[in-house]
């Protein structure tokens, strides 16, 4: 005979920690469970035994504690508990918490529930009781072709113990009957692992025993999904139901059990086998670890120290991370000690579910919990990063959290290195708030372990960049030739380009064909420009760009587009005594000699004209060589000669 076991046979750790909560209490008072702890009977009759008993409401009940079932309680438990002051410790599997949660948020925000399940268990009827009552139970496949969508807009929920396989199928027909519904898959993690590791696991048996209490949901499951690919498969809850002629010497058997199992059934069942086929019996375990590992050290030996691996349970609203250790008590890991980066938030990044690996700071934190720290196994990953890197001369990269007096602080992988403001840069930075949250790559620049002195520095790396860079560029760029960069910084006699490497200055005259008297006026910083190369020194390191000269000459045809005799339209710009400067475009101005100016004699050119002002001129002379245009505004506004043929006609 070959007995196959299914690596995640019996307790899972939300059952697990149910339990715990029950046996921890007991011997301080009296002890109730608010319905069965689990669906268990033997783990019922051992509480009974021990003086704890199931109760299905608070009636009677004037003092000790009430450990509410894993399977959850509705809202109006408690509100009743708070209100008749009992104390209550939560035995939730967090799994189950999570569908209150979504369910209350859900409901509050106006929409329907939905949950597919059982409606008659108490995993049910608990979630329900946080929607007022109100939710649609769907039960399997028929009942969701027969639902009847009223145009509301429906949340839906799933029973944790729901096979999979079925629960995408009534979506599929959820999803044709309402507009708008919002769906959660909340089957528990475990309980699917369970399921695909029966459903292998009794396609290749030619026997399946399930065990588990046939009021169990999650095992009557397991035993459907064992069913269908093993005819002969037998669901028992304790060795007393084993019917052992149903088993050959030669059969290969496996073997699985619910959620709500203990190890010792298990064990007993596996133990009456051997004894009845102890020459033949060869157990085989689906997992690393061995059977017996798995029976008798269900509770893992913790130290100060160690490094260990668990499962989250939850996160609670202060951002403490309770988890799972296979440990008789579960572990805790404060906000301070989940990450040395203080913006990262435990809810966001993790899941019920989730497996973490941790540092044991104490085995009692003095309240019955394990101090946890995933801040230091960071640490001390890191630790190894930083020294490599100072060792071997390498970079490093971490993320900037805070600004302090003299620098900054970066945390690489959980360590804190100290960058001094002198080595954030290659040039004076005026606030160095601005690199907070950027990741920068820099070198450990000094290490002392003892002194937990960490030094880095970016300087030296920034300057062999910008000297590759500076290197590259002068190596491709001449004069003439167009480039593109941005504005790196304005001054008032010009401004500072970064082509990528270097910075190049547009003198203020480079600027535009127009006059310019404030360059901040016309560029600002950041903006992308394509500039004209003027001249690369590379010896000096100095370039001088012109913005101008990517685009054409004005001038260029001024004479045919200011042709003599024309009458065109400018803008007073500019006052002299002798008279006033007209801009006809930008970088095309003309004069206007004041005895052009009006036929009246005036003093000064501010008699009749103000800077700004549109006015019509005529162009009397134009030299494009010496870019000079002389205007006449009288002539312009005097009125047009008449024709010598009219006059003539009209003399006769």
């Amino acid at each position: 005979m070959e007995i196959v076991l299914a690596k995640s046979a019996g307790f899972c750790f939300g059952v697990n920690r149910a339990i715990e909560h029950v046996y921890d209490a007991i011997g301080s008072g009296n002890i109730y469970t608010y319905g069965p702890i689990i669906h268990n009977k033997e783990v019922t009759k051992d509480l009974e035994a021990k003086g704890v008993y199931s109760i299905d409401s608070f009636d009677g009940i004037t003092d000790g504690i009430v450990v509410l079932r894993s399977h959850g309680v509705g809202k109006e438990v408690y509100d009743e508990a708070k209100e008749k002051g009992i104390k209550i410790i939560d035995g939730t599997c967090p799994f189950v918490k999570k569908i209150h949660d979504i369910v209350m948020r859900e409901y509050e925000e106006g929409r329907s529930i939905i949950i597919v399940g059982d409606g008659a268990h108490p995993e049910i009827i608990g979630i329900n009781g946080w929607c007022c009552n109100s939710a649609v139970i769907i039960p399997d496949e028929d009942a969701a072709e027969k639902f009847a969508a009223d145009g509301s807009k429906y949340s839906l929920v799933v029973q944790t113990t729901f096979r999979k396989s079925r629960f995408d199928d009534i979506c599929s027909i959820l999803k044709t009957k309402a507009e708008d519904i919002k769906v959660f898959d909340t089957i528990c993690s475990a309980t699917e692992t369970r399921q695909k590791e029966a459903v292998e696991l009794s396609k290749k048996m030619d026997k399946m025993i399930v065990i588990g209490d046939k009021k169990s949901s999650n095992t009557q499951k397991l035993y459907e999904i064992c069913k269908n690919n093993c005819v002969n498969t037998y669901n028992i809850e304790t060795f007393l139901d084993l019917v052992l002629n149903n088993f050959n010497k030669n059969d290969k058997i496996g073997v699985t059990a619910g959620a709500s199992t203990p190890p010792a059934i298990i064990k007993e069942v596996i133990g009456t086998m051997s004894e009845n086929q102890n020459k033949n019996l060869n157990i085989i375990e689906e997992g690393e670890l061995s059977f017996q590992q798995m029976l008798d050290e269900s509770f893992v030996t913790l130290h100060t120290g160690d490094i260990v691996k668990g499962t989250v349970i939850n996160v609670s609203s202060n951002e403490e991370v309770n988890v799972n250790l296979g440990y008789k008590s579960d572990g805790v890991i404060p906000r301070g000690e989940y990450s040395s980066d203080a913006t990262v938030i435990p809810s966001k990044v993790l899941q019920p579910g989730d497996e973490i690996e941790v540092f044991v700071v104490r085995v009692n934190d003095g309240d019955g919990n394990v101090l946890l720290s995933k801040k230091r196994i960071e640490s001390m990953k890191g630790m190894d990063d930083v020294q490599k890197a100072f060792d071997e001369k390498t970079t490093v990269e971490g993320k900037v959290t805070d600004v302090v007096k003299g620098g900054i602080i970066a945390v690489v992988n959980g360590v804190r290195v100290f960058i001094p403001s002198s080595q954030v840069s290659n040039k004076f930075v005026d606030d160095l708030n601005s690199f907070k949250g950027q990741t920068l790559e820099f070198n450990i620049i000094e290490l002392d372990k003892s002194k937990r002195r960490i030094i880095g520095g970016r300087k030296a790396l920034i300057e062999k960049e910008a000297a590759e860079k500076k290197e590259a560029l002068f190596a491709s760029i001449e004069a003439g030739k167009k480039v593109a960069g941005t504005v790196s910084r304005i001054t008032d006699f010009g401004a500072f380009v970064n082509l990528g490497g270097i910075d190049g200055l547009i003198h203020i005259s480079e600027m535009s064909w127009g006059r310019i008297t404030n360059p901040r006026e016309f560029l600002k910083e950041g903006d992308s420009v394509e500039v004209m190369v003027l001249d690369a020194d590379k010896e000096k390191g100095k370039i001088s760009l012109s913005l101008k000269d990517v685009t054409p000459n004005p001038w260029a045809a001024a004479a045919e587009k200011y042709a003599v005799g024309n009458v065109v339209e400018g803008k007073v710009v500019r006052m002299v005594p002798f008279g006033a400067f007209v801009e006809l475009e930008a970088g095309v101005d003309g004069l206007v000699h004041i005895s052009q100016i009006s036929e009246e004699r005036i003093e000064k050119p501010e008699d009749k004209l103000t800077i700004g002002e549109v006015i019509k001129v005529k162009v009397l002379e134009v030299n494009a060589e010496t870019k000079k245009i002389s205007l006449s505004k009288k002539q312009a506004e005097a009125p047009a000669e008449a024709p010598v043929e009219e006059a003539a006609e009209t003399e006769e």
